[in-house]
């Protein structure tokens, strides 16, 4: 937030502040007329963002002087919603169907409290505006009539069907998805009105069900002209000077360890035990940075993106192809930039010495999760034999893996074992298959290494003092968290009581429904209980890993923040 927003809310939270015209506030803070239609968007950014109100009078004040809230409507099948308020701290407010008032799910709102909460009834609210509408358009179901017909939402949390005339059907079949505009929002009990943009197809046919998830979620399939020209004109030739000024570890061995069906190689791993007993272990991750390069084509096409999507039949990368599957993907048998980050670890599983530096490697095998359980866990004959020369190293990962699981276990980490399926399809999209996700040795292995390198070098730039992005996990609500006491109480299970709950506490509960009918539903209520983790320039800990430092390093093919953090500390290490 800049200083200008600071100063509005200090001076909006003054006991003596009244609702004022945006050229009263523009007298205030000494705004000129040149200056005032940017001073207007501060004002319709901070609106926006829930921070303060404007009233039908054009007047501005914070919420809570008005006895209003904002936030964000959290919709419901059955037709009522909740606001969730833009601060965390503060309790959900339901909102009846008939005190909607036009709102729809996701849209930024403001309400009055109609009824405060009291006991087990929650507080009420009546929507009074509605800031910025979050449908414009949406997907869904064409029903269609003689002369009219109506678009059924995907989304659920949407109720109200979408009222289309006849000449709005732009040649749309009963039964088809569709994507439809709205053009007329619901005013009391009128359903909105709509025109359909695209036809995508019959319900049901092979790869409509796909197309339906990427148009609702306005996923960029393809990638900007510009874009892939800036990619194709990148050179696969590593200079001779970045040879030179890197630490060469070509020599070691070094290895992905991935799903099958993974292109975008982000992490590879070594691990060498040392005469004493320690483990040194290396985690080894694209240098995505050398090539996208701050504000160019690039880089602002992946800020846009964030991430990449990995959908049932395809993955829609954060970053063109040439450079998540190609020169940035840890391939094996070829030159890949780097930056590493080396730990010696003890019996412990502390990291006694760390070294963070850019390098060059050669992967020396491209694993899967299936190879390397075959080989630790199955001592399959054929895979041992096929990876010999790695198999002594795999032996030292399995136990530097159980020995850091141990460690994070005992400081108090969440392990929530949610069962999950992977949706097998054929050349053509089409389901054969739902096989269970098998959390097996291999995968653990990647798990551990990966989050004992995130914690290392968030704890290496706190210390450093250098501005830096820390994924953060917050303690949980205290009034989420009775619910959730109250409840697996209810089950026979005891939560012990503290001034301040500890991880350790939760973990125990977990351990204790492990393998039990209600195990599923305890995780699930508890992982609901808990906040949601977020970046922040503030070092907050993480409640979840029961950990001071954490921060997202390892994956900046597929993910923004990674990227971003991948230059703060290569700029920090190069001076």
């Amino acid at each position: 937030m800049s200083k200008i927003n600071d100063s509005i809310l200090d001076f909006m939270q003054n006991k003596a502040y009244k609702p004022m015209l945006i050229e009263e506030l523009a007298d205030v803070f000494k705004i000129n007329k040149g200056e005032l239609r940017e001073f207007q968007k501060i004002l319709d950014d901070m609106e926006v963002s829930g921070s303060i109100v404007k009233t039908r009078r054009n007047r501005y004040a914070i919420p809570e002087k008005m006895n209003l809230i904002s936030g964000k409507l959290q919709g419901n099948s059955k037709g009522f919603g909740f606001i969730i308020q833009d601060k965390e701290e503060l309790e959900d407010v339901y909102v009846s169907a008939e005190n909607l008032n036009g709102a729809m799910n996701n849209d930024r709102v403001i309400a009055r409290v109609i009824r405060k909460g009291n006991g087990d009834k929650r507080t009420e609210g009546e929507i009074i505006r509605i800031v910025e509408r979050a449908n414009g358009r949406l997907v869904g179901t064409f029903e269609k009539n003689e002369s009219f017909g109506f678009v059924v939402p995907d989304d659920k949390r949407i109720y109200q069907d979408i009222f289309i005339s006849k000449n709005d059907m732009n040649g749309a079949k009963n039964g088809y998805k569709v994507v439809v505009e709205v053009t007329k929002w619901s005013e009391k009990r009128r359903n909105p009105e709509g025109r359909i943009v695209e036809v995508l197809g019959a319900k049901g046919d092979v790869g409509i069900d796909v197309l339906s998830i990427i148009k609702k979620y306005n996923l960029p399939v393809e990638f900007p002209d510009e874009v892939e020209s800036d990619a194709n004109m990148l050179s696969e030739e590593i200079p001779e000077e970045e040879y030179k000024r890197r630490r060469d570890l070509r020599d070691t061995k070094i290895v992905t360890i991935d799903g099958e069906d993974a292109k975008d190689l982000d992490d590879a791993v070594s691990v060498e035990k040392l005469p004493d007993g320690k483990f040194k272990l290396g985690v080894h991750i694209a240098d995505v940075t050398y090539y996208v390069k701050e504000k160019s084509s690039l880089d602002k096409e992946a800020f846009k993106r964030g991430t990449s999507v990995y959908l049932v039949d395809r993955v829609i990368p954060m970053l063109p192809k040439r450079l998540s599957n190609g020169l940035c993907s840890l391939n094996p048998k070829a030159d890949r930039l780097t930056l590493s980050c080396e730990m010696i670890i003890d019996r412990t599983g502390k990291v006694v010495e760390h070294e963070i530096f850019e390098s060059i490697i050669r992967s020396s095998e491209r694993m899967t999760y299936t190879d390397v359980t075959k080989i630790l866990k199955d001592n399959d004959e054929e895979t041992v034999k096929r990876y010999d020369y790695l198999v002594p190293m795999f032996k030292d990962m399995e136990e530097l893996c159980k020995i850091l699981y141990e460690k994070r276990m005992r400081r108090g980490a969440l392990d929530f074992e949610f069962e999950e399926c992977k949706i097998i399809v054929d050349e053509k999209g089409k389901p054969i298959a739902i096989k269970p996700y098998e959390r097996e040795i291999a995968n653990r292995i990647i798990e551990e290494f990966m989050l004992v390198c995130n914690e290392t070098i968030a704890e290496h730039m706190y210390w450093a003092g250098v501005p830096f992005v820390y994924r953060v996990h917050e303690t949980p609500d205290e009034k989420k968290l009775f619910i959730f006491k109250e409840f697996v109480y209810n089950l026979g299970y005891f939560v012990k009581p503290s001034k301040e709950v500890h991880p350790k506490v939760l973990q125990e509960v977990l351990e204790e429904i492990k393998g039990k009918k209600e195990e599923t539903v305890v995780s699930t209520l508890l992982l609901r209980s808990l906040k949601k983790a977020r970046y922040s320039p503030e070092c907050l800990g993480h409640f979840g890993l029961a950990d001071r430092y954490y921060c997202h390093f390892t994956s900046p093919i597929r993910r923004y923040p990674d990227l971003e953090i991948h230059r703060i500390i290569k700029s920090f290490i190069n001076g």
